[in-house]
């Protein structure tokens, strides 16, 4: 039988095409998915890698031999899926390898309404039968009892109601003129942006809008500082308002202020919570262990319940849909709203951000001030041969210190009253990302420098 374990993660498939991930394996993935989620129809996007139309036809042509109807919805990105599968009320697949680099490619899935499939929803039955299919070396089964009972493959476009509903959700129309400058890094952040800001009072300075899944100006991951580099010349260059830079597939969203300055997604995260709180009294906001100790902190003064999870976006998900959570952020820059079948759309946050700003005279450094009260080192990855050693190495090394906490709800998180970090091994690739706060420069030096000796030794 077929491993395919190299490529089926926490919570999707990545690999490289197609030495990994192949139309073949693509058609066994669509007929899996349907005989697991039990779907008579179901949804399929692709973002604009070259190989992304072909594994996402093949997909379908996959679920469509086991008896299901196959939705296309051509060229989208992430979130713009899960709009589909939550306005349609079917399961979805998103062609999309993110942020990683062009010779990648995967599938992010989830059922109906947007609800993920991971590990533990679904994800690794639909492997089991993959590889079971992939060893008798033939096509997927048709229907079991159905003999040439196919569905059908029919085409529909959801962009235009895909920025309606998010409009719905947040009011701009009052807001004063903002000057934005948008880096779609050459991703789908090109093709949704012109048709949600459409309309709105924002100048808007298009960069690398061209579709091109080859990345020939940087790669799309705006976490990465080099990534933005060219966004925070030209915020300053064009006296803007902001700036705007979205990953391959526009479902994440890094913001950068009018100094030039990128902004922490957790203040991004505890910005948009005071304003979801604002409309949901009370309510539950999630963050994941990695986001700064702001965002509870901002919850808990504005009348809400902040609850803490694992990082990734079928763990945040899954939290949502069981305590009913209105928001959740990640440290990432995912952000989750219950208005939006709990699911991930940076889109929806930007707006959130455009509102927030247009809505007074102020700049965002100022507006963002008060959310931003911890010194952080962002992520920073190592690429290490033994992920399990390395983490216990910096175990070891800071158990038995005075003061100290640990705990392992995802990867190590230890923590003091002055700082904490948190070390954890990447799901799609052979990395420790390390994150540490503080509430002081030299402190959070300090426990960088010393965290980072230990994972790298």
């Amino acid at each position: 039988m077929a491993d395919l374990g190299q490529i089926v993660k926490a919570y999707d498939v990545r690999g490289v095409y197609p030495d990994q991930l192949d139309d073949r394996l693509a058609e066994l993935f669509g007929a899996a998915f349907v005989e697991v989620t039990g779907a008579a129809a179901i949804v399929v996007g692709h973002d604009m890698r070259p190989s992304s139309p072909h594994l996402a036809a093949s997909f379908a042509k996959g679920a469509v031999r086991r008896g299901a109807d196959a939705t296309l919805i051509g060229l989208c990105s992430t979130d713009q899926l899960y709009y589909a599968s939550g306005a349609l009320d079917l399961p979805g697949a998103m062609f999309t390898a993110s942020h990683n680099p062009a010779r990648y490619n995967g599938i992010k899935m989830c059922r109906a309404g947007a609800a993920p499939v991971g590990q533990d929803t679904g994800l690794a039955e639909i492997r089991a039968l993959a590889e079971t299919w992939l060893a008798d070396g033939a096509p997927p089964p048709e229907t079991a009892g159905k003999p040439g009972a196919a569905g059908t493959i029919t085409r529909r476009d959801t962009l235009k109601d895909y920025a309606a509903h998010l409009l719905s959700l947040v009011e701009l129309s009052a807001n004063r003129p903002l000057k934005v400058v948008v880096d779609a890094g050459n991703g789908m952040g090109g093709h949704t942006v012109p048709t949600v800001f459409a309309g709105l009072p924002v100048d808007l300075v298009p960069m690398y809008f061209e579709l091109d899944g080859t990345f020939p100006n940087h790669e799309a991951n705006p976490l990465d500082p080099a990534n933005i580099v060219d966004l925070q010349a030209r915020v300053l260059a064009e006296g803007a308002d902001l700036g705007l830079a979205f990953d391959g597939d526009a479902d994440r969203c890094f913001v950068v202020d009018e100094r030039g300055r990128g902004v922490s997604p957790s203040a991004i995260t505890a910005l948009v919570a005071e304003r979801e709180l604002a409309k949901h009294p009370g309510g539950m906001v999630i963050h994941n262990l990695i986001t700064s100790w702001s965002v509870p902190e901002v919850v808990r003064e504005h009348g809400g319940t902040p609850v803490r999870t694992r990082v990734g976006h079928s763990f945040i998900k899954a939290e949502m849909a069981r305590t009913g959570a209105i928001f959740g952020g990640e440290h990432s820059a995912h952000y989750y709203f219950r208005e939006f079948w709990n699911a991930d759309t940076g889109m929806l946050a930007a707006l959130h951000v455009l509102a927030a700003l247009g809505g007074q005279s102020g700049p965002l450094s100022e507006l963002l001030a008060s959310y931003d009260r911890y010194v952080g080192s962002g992520e920073i990855n190592s690429t290490v041969d033994d992920q399990t050693a390395r983490v216990a190495a910096v175990r070891d090394a800071f158990t038995d210190r005075q003061g100290v906490t640990i705990d392992e709800l995802d990867g190590l998180t230890v923590t003091t009253p002055d700082w904490w970090f948190n070390v954890r091994a990447s799901n799609t690739e052979p990395l420790l990302r390390l994150n540490v706060e503080a509430r002081d420069e030299p402190t959070m030096s300090k426990i960088r420098d010393e965290a980072l000796t230990l994972i790298r030794t």
